[in-house]
Protein backbone atom coordinates (compact mmCIF):
# COMPACT_ATOMS: atom_id res chain seq x y z
CA UNK A 1 0.00 0.00 0.00
CA UNK A 2 2.80 2.42 0.90
CA UNK A 3 4.41 1.67 -2.46
CA UNK A 4 1.16 2.49 -4.25
CA UNK A 5 0.82 5.80 -2.38
CA UNK A 6 4.42 6.78 -3.17
CA UNK A 7 4.01 5.84 -6.86
CA UNK A 8 0.81 7.87 -7.14
CA UNK A 9 2.51 10.86 -5.58
CA UNK A 10 5.37 10.66 -8.06
CA UNK A 11 2.98 10.50 -11.01
CA UNK A 12 1.10 13.55 -9.75
CA UNK A 13 4.36 15.48 -9.28
CA UNK A 14 5.46 14.73 -12.84
CA UNK A 15 2.04 15.67 -14.20
CA UNK A 16 2.06 18.94 -12.28
CA UNK A 17 5.56 19.68 -13.55
CA UNK A 18 4.45 19.28 -17.15
CA UNK A 19 1.47 21.54 -16.65
CA UNK A 20 3.62 24.25 -15.13
CA UNK A 21 6.05 24.37 -18.11
CA UNK A 22 5.02 27.23 -20.40
CA UNK A 23 4.32 26.48 -24.05
CA UNK A 24 7.25 27.43 -26.31
CA UNK A 25 6.99 30.78 -28.03
CA UNK A 26 7.19 31.11 -31.78
CA UNK A 27 10.83 30.77 -32.94
CA UNK A 28 12.69 34.05 -33.00
CA UNK A 29 13.14 34.95 -36.68
CA UNK A 30 16.40 36.64 -35.77
CA UNK A 31 17.93 39.61 -37.51
CA UNK A 32 17.85 39.70 -41.30
CA UNK A 33 20.93 38.44 -43.11
CA UNK A 34 23.28 41.27 -44.07
CA UNK A 35 23.19 42.37 -47.68
CA UNK A 36 25.74 44.16 -49.86
CA UNK A 37 25.28 45.99 -53.14
CA UNK A 38 28.01 45.10 -55.60
CA UNK A 39 29.05 46.57 -58.95
CA UNK A 40 31.49 45.41 -61.60
CA UNK A 41 32.62 47.95 -64.18
CA UNK A 42 35.20 47.76 -66.96
CA UNK A 43 35.97 51.47 -67.13
CA UNK A 44 38.08 51.33 -70.33
CA UNK A 45 40.63 53.59 -68.69
CA UNK A 46 37.95 56.32 -68.74
CA UNK A 47 38.78 56.81 -72.43
CA UNK A 48 35.20 56.52 -73.64
CA UNK A 49 34.26 59.78 -71.97
CA UNK A 50 37.10 62.09 -72.82
CA UNK A 51 40.32 60.50 -74.03
CA UNK A 52 43.30 61.92 -72.17
CA UNK A 53 43.38 63.23 -69.58
CA UNK A 54 40.58 61.03 -68.33
CA UNK A 55 37.44 62.65 -66.94
CA UNK A 56 36.90 60.46 -63.91
CA UNK A 57 33.93 62.54 -62.73
CA UNK A 58 31.82 60.83 -65.40
CA UNK A 59 32.65 57.40 -64.00
CA UNK A 60 32.26 58.55 -60.42
CA UNK A 61 28.75 59.82 -61.11
CA UNK A 62 27.70 56.41 -62.47
CA UNK A 63 29.04 54.77 -59.31
CA UNK A 64 27.62 57.35 -56.90
CA UNK A 65 24.17 57.15 -58.50
CA UNK A 66 24.06 53.39 -57.77
CA UNK A 67 25.51 53.68 -54.23
CA UNK A 68 27.24 50.27 -54.15
CA UNK A 69 29.11 48.95 -51.12
CA UNK A 70 31.75 47.34 -53.32
CA UNK A 71 32.97 47.98 -56.85
CA UNK A 72 35.18 45.77 -59.04
CA UNK A 73 37.01 47.85 -61.65
CA UNK A 74 38.85 46.62 -64.74
CA UNK A 75 41.06 48.39 -67.30
CA UNK A 76 42.30 50.82 -64.70
CA UNK A 77 45.17 53.13 -65.69
CA UNK A 78 47.74 54.40 -63.21
CA UNK A 79 50.12 57.14 -64.41
CA UNK A 80 49.85 56.15 -68.09
CA UNK A 81 50.56 58.48 -71.00
CA UNK A 82 47.26 57.65 -72.68
CA UNK A 83 45.01 58.85 -69.85
CA UNK A 84 47.22 61.11 -67.76
CA UNK A 85 50.78 60.63 -66.58
CA UNK A 86 49.86 62.10 -63.19
CA UNK A 87 46.49 60.33 -62.86
CA UNK A 88 46.02 57.37 -60.50
CA UNK A 89 42.54 56.31 -61.55
CA UNK A 90 41.80 53.95 -58.65
CA UNK A 91 42.90 56.44 -56.02
CA UNK A 92 41.07 59.35 -57.62
CA UNK A 93 37.85 57.38 -58.14
CA UNK A 94 38.02 56.40 -54.47
CA UNK A 95 38.26 60.06 -53.50
CA UNK A 96 35.35 61.00 -55.77
CA UNK A 97 33.12 58.23 -54.38
CA UNK A 98 34.16 58.34 -50.72
CA UNK A 99 35.44 54.77 -50.79
CA UNK A 100 38.63 52.92 -49.93
CA UNK A 101 40.66 51.43 -52.79
CA UNK A 102 43.12 48.70 -53.74
CA UNK A 103 44.86 48.43 -57.13
CA UNK A 104 46.84 45.58 -58.68
CA UNK A 105 49.03 45.84 -61.77
CA UNK A 106 48.48 43.40 -64.60
CA UNK A 107 51.06 44.87 -67.00
CA UNK A 108 53.25 47.93 -67.52
CA UNK A 109 51.73 50.37 -69.98
CA UNK A 110 52.61 53.80 -71.37
CA UNK A 111 55.08 54.70 -68.65
CA UNK A 112 52.69 53.54 -65.95
CA UNK A 113 50.58 50.56 -64.95
CA UNK A 114 47.34 48.93 -66.10
CA UNK A 115 45.24 46.48 -64.16
CA UNK A 116 42.36 45.89 -61.78
CA UNK A 117 41.06 47.64 -58.68
CA UNK A 118 38.39 47.44 -56.02
CA UNK A 119 36.56 50.24 -54.26
CA UNK A 120 34.91 49.65 -50.90
CA UNK A 121 32.66 51.55 -48.52
CA UNK A 122 33.46 48.82 -46.00
CA UNK A 123 36.84 49.08 -44.24
CA UNK A 124 39.45 47.00 -46.07
CA UNK A 125 40.83 44.51 -43.54
CA UNK A 126 43.28 42.79 -45.89
CA UNK A 127 44.37 42.98 -49.53
CA UNK A 128 45.90 40.43 -51.88
CA UNK A 129 47.23 40.38 -55.44
CA UNK A 130 47.23 37.30 -57.64
CA UNK A 131 48.79 36.96 -61.10
CA UNK A 132 47.03 35.12 -63.92
CA UNK A 133 49.16 33.45 -66.61
CA UNK A 134 49.16 33.50 -70.41
CA UNK A 135 48.98 30.25 -72.37
CA UNK A 136 52.26 29.17 -74.02
CA UNK A 137 52.80 30.46 -77.57
CA UNK A 138 49.94 32.97 -77.18
CA UNK A 139 50.71 36.68 -77.44
CA UNK A 140 48.14 37.66 -74.84
CA UNK A 141 48.39 39.89 -71.78
CA UNK A 142 49.14 38.76 -68.27
CA UNK A 143 46.20 39.51 -65.98
CA UNK A 144 45.71 40.09 -62.28
CA UNK A 145 43.24 39.68 -59.43
CA UNK A 146 42.68 42.45 -56.88
CA UNK A 147 41.17 40.93 -53.74
CA UNK A 148 40.19 42.45 -50.41
CA UNK A 149 38.77 41.11 -47.15
CA UNK A 150 35.83 43.03 -45.70
CA UNK A 151 33.13 42.61 -43.08
CA UNK A 152 29.44 43.41 -43.26
CA UNK A 153 27.50 43.23 -40.00
CA UNK A 154 29.73 40.57 -38.51
CA UNK A 155 30.24 38.54 -41.69
CA UNK A 156 33.76 38.35 -43.13
CA UNK A 157 34.18 37.61 -46.83
CA UNK A 158 36.45 38.32 -49.79
CA UNK A 159 35.67 40.59 -52.71
CA UNK A 160 37.70 40.50 -55.91
CA UNK A 161 38.05 42.05 -59.35
CA UNK A 162 39.59 40.42 -62.40
CA UNK A 163 39.83 40.71 -66.18
CA UNK A 164 40.50 37.68 -68.38
CA UNK A 165 42.31 37.59 -71.70
CA UNK A 166 40.63 39.36 -74.62
CA UNK A 167 41.90 37.34 -77.60
CA UNK A 168 39.50 35.36 -79.74
CA UNK A 169 40.98 31.96 -78.90
CA UNK A 170 40.17 30.72 -75.40
CA UNK A 171 43.57 29.22 -74.53
CA UNK A 172 44.65 31.91 -72.06
CA UNK A 173 41.15 32.43 -70.67
CA UNK A 174 40.85 28.72 -69.93
CA UNK A 175 44.22 28.72 -68.21
CA UNK A 176 43.29 31.83 -66.22
CA UNK A 177 39.93 30.35 -65.21
CA UNK A 178 41.69 27.23 -63.93
CA UNK A 179 44.05 29.44 -61.93
CA UNK A 180 41.08 31.29 -60.45
CA UNK A 181 39.65 27.92 -59.43
CA UNK A 182 42.83 27.16 -57.50
CA UNK A 183 42.80 30.60 -55.88
CA UNK A 184 39.16 30.36 -54.80
CA UNK A 185 39.64 26.80 -53.53
CA UNK A 186 42.41 27.91 -51.18
CA UNK A 187 40.43 30.74 -49.56
CA UNK A 188 39.29 30.46 -45.95
CA UNK A 189 36.22 32.65 -46.46
CA UNK A 190 33.43 33.01 -49.06
CA UNK A 191 34.10 35.06 -52.18
CA UNK A 192 32.21 37.56 -54.31
CA UNK A 193 33.97 38.38 -57.57
CA UNK A 194 33.21 40.84 -60.34
CA UNK A 195 34.94 40.93 -63.66
CA UNK A 196 35.16 41.30 -67.39
CA UNK A 197 35.73 37.66 -68.30
CA UNK A 198 35.66 38.21 -72.08
CA UNK A 199 33.61 35.02 -72.33
CA UNK A 200 29.96 34.46 -73.19
CA UNK A 201 27.85 32.25 -70.87
CA UNK A 202 27.98 29.19 -73.14
CA UNK A 203 31.78 29.29 -73.60
CA UNK A 204 34.24 26.72 -72.27
CA UNK A 205 35.74 29.41 -70.05
CA UNK A 206 32.42 30.03 -68.33
CA UNK A 207 32.00 26.27 -67.99
CA UNK A 208 35.16 26.25 -65.89
CA UNK A 209 33.99 29.28 -63.91
CA UNK A 210 30.63 27.66 -63.17
CA UNK A 211 32.40 24.57 -61.86
CA UNK A 212 33.45 26.48 -58.74
CA UNK A 213 31.42 29.73 -58.72
CA UNK A 214 27.75 30.60 -59.06
CA UNK A 215 26.69 33.13 -61.67
CA UNK A 216 24.76 35.93 -60.06
CA UNK A 217 22.38 36.17 -63.01
CA UNK A 218 18.99 35.15 -61.66
CA UNK A 219 17.72 34.08 -65.08
CA UNK A 220 19.19 35.16 -68.40
CA UNK A 221 22.41 37.12 -67.96
CA UNK A 222 22.03 40.72 -69.20
CA UNK A 223 23.98 41.89 -72.25
CA UNK A 224 26.95 44.08 -71.31
CA UNK A 225 29.07 44.83 -74.42
CA UNK A 226 29.29 47.14 -76.31
CA UNK A 227 27.65 49.70 -74.07
CA UNK A 228 25.61 51.60 -76.68
CA UNK A 229 23.98 48.54 -78.28
CA UNK A 230 25.09 45.45 -76.35
CA UNK A 231 25.09 42.14 -78.21
CA UNK A 232 26.79 39.80 -75.73
CA UNK A 233 27.37 39.11 -72.06
CA UNK A 234 31.01 39.18 -70.93
CA UNK A 235 30.81 41.01 -67.57
CA UNK A 236 29.70 39.09 -64.48
CA UNK A 237 29.25 39.04 -60.72
CA UNK A 238 29.88 35.58 -59.25
CA UNK A 239 29.86 34.00 -55.78
CA UNK A 240 31.35 30.96 -54.08
CA UNK A 241 30.82 28.57 -52.46
CA UNK A 242 27.22 27.49 -53.00
CA UNK A 243 24.91 28.42 -50.14
CA UNK A 244 27.02 31.22 -48.71
CA UNK A 245 25.34 33.98 -50.73
CA UNK A 246 21.93 34.62 -52.24
CA UNK A 247 21.59 37.10 -55.11
CA UNK A 248 18.32 39.00 -54.78
CA UNK A 249 18.81 41.46 -57.66
CA UNK A 250 21.08 41.46 -60.73
CA UNK A 251 21.11 43.69 -63.78
CA UNK A 252 23.24 45.69 -66.19
CA UNK A 253 22.78 49.46 -66.28
CA UNK A 254 23.39 51.69 -69.26
CA UNK A 255 26.36 53.60 -67.85
CA UNK A 256 24.99 56.56 -69.78
CA UNK A 257 25.81 59.99 -68.43
CA UNK A 258 23.15 62.35 -69.78
CA UNK A 259 25.04 65.44 -68.73
CA UNK A 260 27.95 64.48 -70.94
CA UNK A 261 25.86 62.80 -73.65
CA UNK A 262 28.28 59.88 -73.64
CA UNK A 263 28.60 56.36 -72.31
CA UNK A 264 31.08 56.30 -69.48
CA UNK A 265 32.75 53.17 -70.89
CA UNK A 266 32.49 50.70 -73.76
CA UNK A 267 31.10 48.19 -71.21
CA UNK A 268 27.89 48.43 -69.23
CA UNK A 269 28.28 48.15 -65.46
CA UNK A 270 26.59 45.22 -63.71
CA UNK A 271 25.02 45.65 -60.27
CA UNK A 272 23.72 43.05 -57.83
CA UNK A 273 22.28 42.87 -54.33
CA UNK A 274 23.83 39.94 -52.52
CA UNK A 275 22.58 38.52 -49.22
CA UNK A 276 25.25 37.00 -46.96
CA UNK A 277 23.80 33.79 -45.59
Amino acid sequence: MNRLIIGAALIMAVACGKKSTPAPNNPDPGTPAPQVKVMTFNIYGARASSGAPADLAVLAKIINDEKPDLVALQEVDVFTSRTGATVHQARELAALTGMEWYFTKAIDLGGGEYGDAVLSKLPIKESRRYALPVAPNISGEFRSVAMIKVNKEGKDFYFASTHLDHLQQEDSRLLQAQELKKIAGALDLPLIMGGDLNAVPESQTMGVMRSFMNLGCLQQCPLTFPSDKPTRTIDYILTAPTGKFTVTFYNAITGYHAGKQVYASDHRPVVANVKIN
